[in-house]
């Protein structure tokens, strides 16, 4: 097996991970070495899209602002470069691709919601939310499938644990927002949340 280099910056992490050796492999940048994501199951995937779900029908509704999801690519330091592949990102403006070589968001989005899964080490999560903040993401959202919680994180404030007795509000930067937390864990065959009035 080859060695995986390091040091790398995003233009060189780009061209590394597009290897013929690398394509059925998926990577993340973490202050310049290559780190190898592993496939998250089911479970992770299908709150993925309950979150998205919720998300779309907001943005639907406001009328503007648009959502990436699938890991895309979000720099979130240079010198050392980072490149986190957070599950889902949402713009309120307007859609304003970036004029990057890689193709990678160098904004920071209105918000960020990660999902958890067994694979995801709890250190390195906090770095990256961490580094969000420090790229100006005012609200980011760790989802828990298996606690069915939702942690909400903003800068210079403690973390909020929400259970499936509250209320997922925008928090000040999705105006308007509202979204019960239990309907983010409604698994196939399980009895569908109230809706709202």
């Amino acid at each position: 097996m080859k060695t995986i280099p390091s040091g790398m910056t995003v233009e060189e992490f780009v061209a590394w991970a597009s290897q013929p050796e690398n394509d059925e492999r998926r990577f993340e940048l973490d202050r310049g070495e290559p780190i190898e994501v592993l496939p998250h199951g089911e479970l992770h995937g299908f709150v993925c899209w309950l979150v998205i779900a919720a998300l779309t029908e907001y943005v639907n509704r406001r009328g503007s602002g648009y959502l990436l999801t699938n890991n895309s690519g979000l720099i979130v330091t240079r010198d050392p470069d980072t490149v986190c592949g957070p599950d889902v990102m949402v713009f309120l403006g307007h859609w304003a691709p970036e004029q990057t070589r890689c193709g990678y968001v160098e904004r920071g989005p209105d918000l960020i919601v990660e999902v958890f899964s067994p694979s995801d080490k709890p250190g390195r999560l906090n770095r990256r939310i961490e580094q969000y903040h420090c790229l100006g993401v005012p609200l980011v959202w760790v989802v828990f499938p298996e606690e069915r919680t939702v942690t909400v994180c903003r800068p210079i404030e403690f973390p909020k644990v929400l259970d499936e007795t509250d209320d997922l509000s925008g928090n000040g930067v999705l105006p308007d927002f509202s979204c019960p937390v239990r309907n983010l864990f409604v698994l196939p065959g399980s009895q569908p949340a109230p809706t709202q009035p």
